[in-house]
């Protein structure tokens, strides 16, 4: 039998690099896609089939799925990895800047999703891994534009997981909790910009802060991948899996009167 097939974005380091190499090792035909190509030619070396995309513009998302369909037709699975974030206060942060963070987390990977769903819906069988975070389920400050976006993400995984469901297509959330990624480094510098703010300066210098002292805990981003596989594999996976340091949070935000739970995050970073 062929192996299995599996596309993932933004394979070009953290989370996205662990999975396609974890999956390839483990059999799958791995389809790595991200913006920086030349990132992933350790991944070219080893096997995985890298192709550009740029998850925000709608010609790279369709010569993506132009390339799939040509090399696998219907994917077995898709993994929605792809994503970034920026850090700042609500009033402050440029729309422009929150328009380009549901770009890529919600409306790129909804487009791209689009275009490859048909294929998997005909056939009758397949996987969607979409990749949230625990922001998705609760909300720092400082990081509401990013956990608008991935709020956003768990509505729509929740909708496609409804509709998809008679034609034999399983829908999945991955939650990471802090994982040792880039991430940190790329939100750094709208931080920084955050922490000149003469109305939440103040603010933004605890948020680092307390960012510091818990990424010190950071989980690995192979307990992530084997996560993702599970996901892709499991006869009856679950709708949603937490994963990773901190993502016991989740459960303490659900148990916990919002105004208590209010006052401990106030503790930590305001």
């Amino acid at each position: 039998m062929a192996a299995p097939s599996v596309l993932i974005t933004g394979a070009s380091s953290g989370i996205g690099a662990v999975a396609a190499e974890h999956l390839l090792q483990r059999g799958w035909r791995v389809l790595a896609a991200a913006r920086r190509v030349e990132a992933m030619a350790s991944l070219a070396e080893r096997g995985v089939e890298v192709l550009a995309l740029d998850i925000a513009e709608e010609a790279s998302r369709q010569r993506l799925a132009a390339a799939v369909s040509e090399r696998v037709g219907a994917l077995d699975g898709l993994v929605n990895n792809a994503g970034f974030g920026e850090v700042g206060p609500l009033e402050t942060m440029a729309l422009e800047r929150a328009r380009a963070i549901f770009e890529v987390n919600v409306f790129g990977l909804m487009g791209l999703t689009q275009l490859l769903l048909p294929a998997m819906r005909e056939r009758g069988s397949g996987r969607i891994v979409n990749v949230s975070s625990i922001a998705g389920r609760w909300v720092s400050p400082g990081s509401g534009w990013y956990g608008a976006s991935k709020h956003a993400l768990e509505a729509l995984s929740d909708g496609l997981r409804l509709e998809l469901h008679s034609f034999g297509l399983q829908v999945v959330l991955i939650e990471p909790g802090l994982i040792a990624t880039e991430f940190a480094a790329v939100a750094d510098p709208s931080i920084q910009q955050a922490q000149s703010c003469p109305i939440y300066g103040r603010m933004m210098r605890q948020v680092r802060a307390g960012w510091t002292s818990v990424y010190r805990g950071a989980s690995s981003p192979l307990l992530v991948a084997r996560t993702i596989e599970t996901a892709l594999t499991a006869r009856r996976p679950k709708a949603r899996y937490l994963v990773g340091h901190q993502s016991a949070s989740v459960t303490a935000n659900r148990l916990l009167p919002t105004r208590l739970w209010d006052r401990f995050v106030r503790s930590q970073m305001t």
